[in-house]
């Protein structure tokens, strides 16, 4: 395959990534990721202004690979939501963009300079 060809199936591959960008719905939010607790566990400092204390749900465990510093979507318990929740969904660097460019994570940068 020609490099040309590779860059533009790159290209297509991207915006398909971006179509299916994934927001937050009812009591979810975003988050970025603090500490990897240890487990499936993870602080986090959700767009809300509280820290939590979140786990990737079993259906998840073995899709998402989760660092430090990664931008997620989550969903909080109904039970004591101010303290613990669900990371639900990890979103790419080319999905952080383009929220970036919609306006959906303005408040995610003024967050990050503290």
């Amino acid at each position: 395959m020609s490099r040309k060809k590779e860059a533009q199936q790159r290209q297509e591959e991207l915006e398909q990534e971006i179509r299916r960008v994934k927001l937050p719905r009812g009591r979810q939010t975003f988050a970025i990721v603090d500490q990897r607790l240890g487990g499936t566990r993870m602080r986090v400092r959700c767009l809300d202004g509280k820290t939590r204390i979140c786990r990737v749900p079993g259906k998840y465990k073995r899709q998402l690979w989760i660092r430090e510093g990664d931008t997620v979507l989550v969903e909080p318990w109904e039970l004591s939501g101010d303290e613990k929740g669900d990371i639900i969904f990890k979103y790419r660097r080319s999905q952080i963009q383009f929220l970036r460019n919609k306006g959906y994570l303005k408040e995610l940068q003024e967050f990050e300079e503290f």
